[in-house]
Parts: structure tokens; sequence; C-alpha cells
């Protein structure tokens, strides 16, 4: 770990300014203070001439004794330097503790600092209370903190830059601190986990010395250890929501083999992997993985939310046979212990029709929209853009985070007179979507709502499809827009509102709508697309499915076509005679 030697001057090393001793004339110039001597006669007989300018005497005698007491706080002689310290005595007995004091302090050692020494014993005053906040009482606590990564404070609240490189310092100076501390490290079984940001991780399953690491000379990463390479693999994936999914299934996985496993990522073996499926399915115990979905920052924090599908399970280790692959192609790994592992229960990729909305569902929930300011206390900008997203995203069938980044720049118009919205999709790959009439006209009245022109000619370009609501009324937003998560909350807020006023006379409906997102809208346009005759092909360019068959999932009608017709063939038992 790199320190800057400007701040050595502020920890215990022999080199630091006041770590000597006042050579013999200082000391009979302040014996002779001591004795009674006035501080300008002790300085003119036993130091003449070295008063700088405008220096007085009792300047000069205070420069010592500071000296002398900065000296035995190095050695912790907090005694001696109590008699350096504070109003003085003068007499002949003072003067001989004085001299005492100094004789002692000559054969006194540098003392070495232990793993078990308290903090505030070594490191500088105002470095203290933020680490005892953080829970760091000894040099033990410390040393298996510092060495971690580049900005290991950010994790402690009130450190800062400056005291963490005077902690670094220190320990540069007491190398064999962090050796001595590591070997006494036993990890303990935690009763909760916490995110990867915010843990101490010892040596031993940091994967600094993994078991399947690749040979150090031959890796084309610079990560020394397993946390810098799984951060090396999602800076390659550039989408936001991207990096969320790739960054939370290999977070789950290195705080489960560090927690349940006692092993760094790089260590798994096949066995590992195979439990760690198991894992997914039933995540073990509950009260240490499981809770409801919380800020990262949030004491009751957790990775899961409950217990894994098949697919979702056959997803999250098919995303971390992506990083093992990768990791063996940077030549940091040799082996991929996931490599072969199937899930069962997953080869039928079939939607569940339950996902999406019925013709009479659909418009059910959508004259619902209509009252949400009179019937249900809505504000009316919030209503408008509410609408907007039904409207919009069932017209179109945009994911939700294509939604939220939509512009008005990227709306076409061809030569046909037909209206596309250009967008950059999963994977980030780029395409187009077609705007029919309902998302046109749902478009340019919530732009008129807006205060914003309807007219493309007038449009700026980066101002969002989707707005946020101004801070005043009447007040027209330009360009501002919302997360994809907002729009998740305000999507997940309606469903609910439309549940619970369905709850008597649609039971089905409303436990559809607890259940449903954003993401429903979509499986609904391409259902009601196909139900209205849309061509298969149509609808999976514009869904910009990379195969047909994935599009394909959405004819439910077939099914339901087919069982109308056996009925009408199989009536009664009467077809039996």
């Amino acid at each position: 770990m790199k320190t800057r030697p400007s701040v050595t001057a502020s920890v215990q090393t022999d080199e630091a300014p006041g770590h000597a001793l006042p050579d013999s004339g200082q000391i009979s110039a302040l014996r002779a203070w001591h004795e009674g001597f006035s501080s300008r006669d002790a300085v003119e007989r036993f130091l003449p001439g070295v008063r700088s300018a405008g220096e007085s005497a009792r300047g000069v005698i205070g420069r010592i004794r500071r000296q002398i007491a900065a000296f035995a706080r190095v050695r912790h002689r907090d005694d001696l330097a109590a008699l350096f310290e504070g109003p003085a005595k003068h007499s002949a007995a003072a003067a001989r503790r004085v001299v005492a004091a100094v004789e002692a302090l000559r054969t006194t050692a540098l003392p070495r600092p232990l793993i078990g020494d308290d903090v505030e014993r070594w490191l500088p005053p105002r470095t203290i209370e933020p680490l005892h906040a953080a829970g760091i009482r000894t040099l033990a606590d410390l040393t298996v903190r510092v060495p971690r990564r580049r900005r290991w404070w950010s994790a402690i609240a009130g450190l800062g830059v400056a005291h963490a490189r005077q902690i670094e310092a220190f320990f540069a100076a007491h190398p064999d601190l962090t050796e001595r501390a590591r070997a006494l490290v036993v990890l303990p079984a935690p009763s909760d986990v916490s995110p990867w940001e915010r843990i101490v991780v010892p040596e031993e399953v940091d994967g600094s010395r993994g078991l399947h690491r690749a040979p150090r000379e031959s890796c084309a990463l610079r990560a020394s250890n397993d946390y810098e390479a799984v951060q090396a693999w999602l800076s390659m994936h550039e989408a936001p929501a991207t990096q969320r999914a790739y960054r939370k299934e290999a977070e789950r996985l290195i705080l489960w083999a560090i927690v349940e496993r006692g092993c760094a990522l790089s260590s798994l073996a096949t066995e590992d992997a195979v439990a760690y499926r198991t894992f997914l399915r039933h995540p073990s115990p509950r009260g240490r993985w499981v809770g409801p979905p919380r800020p990262r920052t949030a004491p009751d924090w957790r990775p899961f939310s409950g217990a894994l599908s098949a697919r979702s399970t056959a997803y999250a280790l098919s995303v971390l046979n992506a990083l093992f692959r990768w990791l063996i192609e940077q030549r940091y790994m040799l082996a991929n212990p996931f490599a072969g592992l199937k899930v069962r229960g997953t080869k039928a990729a079939v939607l569940d029709a339950g996902r999406a909305f019925t013709e009479s569902e659909w418009n059910l929930v959508r004259t619902l929209a209509d009252g949400l300011e009179w019937s249900y206390g809505w504000e009316a900008p919030a209503a408008q853009r509410l609408r907007f997203i039904l409207d919009f995203g069932y017209g179109t069938g945009l994911r939700a985070s294509e939604l939220v980044g939509a512009k008005l720049g990227r709306i076409e118009l061809d030569p046909h007179g037909d209206h596309w919205l250009r967008v950059v999709g999963k994977g980030s790959k780029a395409g187009k979507v077609s705007l029919p009439p309902i998302a046109r006209e749902a478009l340019d009245r919530y732009l008129a709502q807006r205060g914003l022109p309807v007219t493309p000619a007038k449009w700026a370009s980066s101002t969002r499809l989707l707005g946020n609501i101004p801070a005043a009324v009447g007040e027209a937003d330009e360009a501002g827009g919302i997360t994809t998560g907002r729009l998740w909350a305000l999507t997940k807020r309606f469903f609910a509102t439309a549940a619970g006023e369905l709850q008597e006379v649609h039971p089905a409906l409303a436990e559809k709508l607890r259940r449903a997102t954003p993401h429903w809208m979509r499986h609904t346009h391409a259902t009601h697309a196909l139900e209205r005759g849309v061509e298969l092909t149509t609808v999976r360019d514009n869904l910009r499915h990379s195969s047909v068959s994935t599009t394909s999932i959405y004819l439910h009608t077939d099914d339901r076509r087919r069982a109308e017709q056996m009925r009408r063939g199989f009536s009664g038992a009467k077809d039996a005679r």
C-alpha cells in the first residue's frame, strides 16, 4: 500500500520532529531555570547566541520543555511528560527531578506497538472517535482493514483521506503488525451479512491466495484479490441495469463463500458450486440471508428477499458461469466450478399467462386510471404521468429502463409518415420501436399537460418522454426524468390502488394486480398484438427479440383455441354412446 511521506511527522516514528532529547547545554539551562535563575540569565549563561530573532528567553525554555515532553509521550512515559507540561516549580528538588527524568528517558527504548494495543495509544487523537464509532478498538482490528482496498477508509464515517494517510504511514513504519495480526484472524460466523463494500475480509478469504488462481505473471488484470477482479468484470458492462443485475449475483456468491464456506471466490470447488445451487433455492439461515428489500446502507439489508425459483436460479448460475469464463480468459483463474451445472425444471421456457392482462381486464384497469384524481386523491400531474406510462407502455411494449431513458430527439418520422422511437435495449443493443396511434396520442396529450410543445419541430431533443413532476404548479418540466426504480414504485402504487378497489367485485384480477409489475405491460402488449392478428415476426421485431421462439411464448390463444375445439368435439358423456 502506498503512503505519503509528507504525513509521517504526525505519527510516532524516530524520524519525526521532537523525538530527540535536548543537548547538554539546553538541559543545563533548564536545570538552572528550575533552580531559580531567571529565564534570561539561564539562557545567556548556558545558551549564548542560540536565540533566533524576536525569540524571548522564556520562549527558549518553553521550547526545551515541550521537546522533552514530546520525547516522553512517544515512549509512553506520560508520568515523566507531566513534569514538563503545565506550571513549573522552582527549587533545588524540582531541578533534581527534571535531571532524573531526562536521564531515565535516555535509557528508555522506543516501544514497539503490539497488535492488541488500543488504537488511542498509537494513533493521532482525531482519528480515534471515527475508529471507535466503526467498532475498531485495537490495532488488530485495524490491521485487518487497512490493506484491503485503495479506498478502505470510505467505509469509516468521519475518518477522511488525511487521517487515513496518517494511519497508513504508521503501518508503513511498523510493517510486521499486519502479518502478526493476520495470524490471529479467526473468521466468525456472523449473525447477519452486509454489502461487500462494507465488510472487512481477512487475506485468507479475499482471493489474494486463492487455490485456483492462475500464475500472477500471466494474468491480464491488475486485480490483487477477488473483489477487484469482479469489479473489473462489472466495468466491462456499460448498461447500469446490467451492472446492477450482475453485481447482485456476484455479491451473493462472494458473501456466501466467505460466510458459509470460509473460503475465497477463487478457491471454490465444484462441490461448493453444487451446494450453492441448493442454497439459492432455500437460502438459510433465513435470518442471515433473507429480508425485505432495503437500501444497501440499512442495517437490516439482506442479499435475498426470498427463495429463488428454478428459472431465477438458472439465471443466477448463468451469470456466474459468464463471470468465471471471463476470469479464465483474463488468466486470473484456472477453473470454472460452475461449468456444466444444470437446474431442473427450467427446460420449458414458457410464459406464465397470468403475467399478462386479458382485453377486458386491461380495459377495466385503464378505466380506473381515468379517475385517479377525483376518486383516489392523486395530484393531477402524478395521475397524468401514470396514464401516460400505461398507454405508452402498452402501445409500444417498451421495457421500463427503455421508457425512462427515451427522449424526444430519438423519435423519427419515416417517408411513409410512420413514427419510430430509437432505443438502446437489453445488452446495450440499439433498435427501433413503432409508435402506433395509441402511443402517439398518449405522448401528445402528456406533452401538452406538461406545458411542452406538441409539434416535433419545436421539441428539445434532450427532453425525456417520461417527466418528473415540477416543483411549482404551472411550471414546465423541460428535460427532467425519473429513474427505473421510481417508475416501478409509481406503477406498483397504482396497481395496489386498483387491487383494493376491485377486491370484492373481481378478486382474481385484484390478485393479479398485486403481483403485477411494469413488465406486465410488455407481456400484455405482445399478447394482445398476436390475438389481434399481428404477425409473429412483426411482434418479434418490435420487442427486439433475437429469436422468434422467444416471441412465440405469447401465443396463449392457440392453447385456448385448441381447448375450445376439443371441448366442442367431446362435449359430454352422450358422445361416448
